[in-house]
């Protein structure tokens, strides 16, 4: 960008082709644009350098492994992380890495998390939506968030499709006619934020009190809504939702570039806690750098969001 600012993406998408092939059927495709996107990085390449991008925080688009047993998963997330250290290792000033996470056996997926970490150099990790029908705050997945607090990196709460009861009965009026409603248009971030307001409730952060996560969208619209959210649930004294919730999430611009929001988003968690992202190839990468270069911060918040709070998190 304009001044030499570095740029630090952490929301961006790839796809596997391995996993891609075994999840013929699921919904994966998206727009025409993305395809070729999605598996074409000299393109990205190309297309970061046109947006103003430094560095993409590479991630395998949802569904990723969340909707396998464990005896399938296990061994593919294994081979998708194996694959996406090598695209790093091929540009490792340009690209870095969230593993993907074999959720249906929670023991695995620490043990793999661990692995990403230490072996592969990954950045954290990224989940996408339920488990098999399972949301990630039951505790049969803590042992995924006792190992992340020990390794010291974030576990990235991503949408996913809404599941088939939820869409059956809140959205399947509309979903053939407006098939957004079932995604970014709506579904995604009730999805995700309920997944989030889950995990305050669920003691999660209680017992793994240094447990870091992110949200993309600028929290999924949780900052808006954390007023109520706090003098709802602090009525019979049972959680300090506010306190939780600016203590353990981060959130990132991803494909929310909205002045409004975003002001909305830093008066209620601190700047400290927003990072810059895009949602590549889901959005154009000139989308958000052209709006950065517009938003009402000062050039010292500027720069925080830009690279500067990514580079702490993930030790960058």
């Amino acid at each position: 960008m304009a001044g030499g600012t570095r740029v630090i993406a952490l929301e961006e998408h790839y796809w596997d082709s391995e996993l891609k092939n075994h999840l013929k059927g699921v919904d994966v495709a998206g727009p025409p644009h993305v395809a070729p996107r999605m598996v074409d990085f000299d393109l990205r390449l190309k297309e970061m350098d046109e947006g103003g991008i430094d560095v993409q925080v590479l991630s395998q688009a949802a569904p990723s492994v969340q909707k396998m047993d464990a005896e399938t998963a296990v061994p593919m997330a294994r081979r998708i992380n194996d694959r996406l250290a090598e695209i790093v290792k091929a540009h490792p000033t340009r690209f870095a890495g969230f593993a993907a996470l074999p959720t249906a056996d929670p023991k695995a997926s620490a043990d793999e998390l661990e692995r990403c970490i230490t072996k592969l150099g990954f950045k954290g990790a990224m989940v996408h939506g339920l488990t098999n029908g399972h949301f990630i705050d039951e505790k049969q997945f803590w042992p995924i968030f006792e190992r992340a607090e020990k390794l010291d990196v974030p576990i990235y709460l991503h949408p996913a499709v809404p599941d088939p009861t939820v869409i059956d009965r809140y959205y399947k009026e509309y979903a053939k006619e407006y098939p957004a409603i079932l995604s970014a248009g709506w579904g995604f971030g009730v999805e995700t934020g309920t997944a989030a307001v889950r995990m305050v409730l669920s003691g999660a952060f209680k017992q793994y009190p240094n447990l870091k996560m992110v949200l993309g969208h600028l929290g999924e619209g949780l900052p808006f809504l954390l007023h109520r959210l706090d003098e709802s649930f602090s009525r019979d004294g049972k959680v300090k939702f506010r306190e939780a919730f600016a203590h353990h999430f981060w959130v990132t611009t991803s494909g929310n570039f909205s002045n409004p929001a975003l002001l909305c988003t830093m008066m209620e968690l601190g700047i400290d806690r927003i990072l810059f992202s895009v949602d590549y190839p889901f959005v154009n990468n000139k989308l958000g750098t052209e709006w950065m270069k517009t938003v009402p911060l000062c050039a010292e918040d500027r720069e925080k969001v830009l690279h500067g709070n990514a580079e702490k998190l993930l030790k960058m």
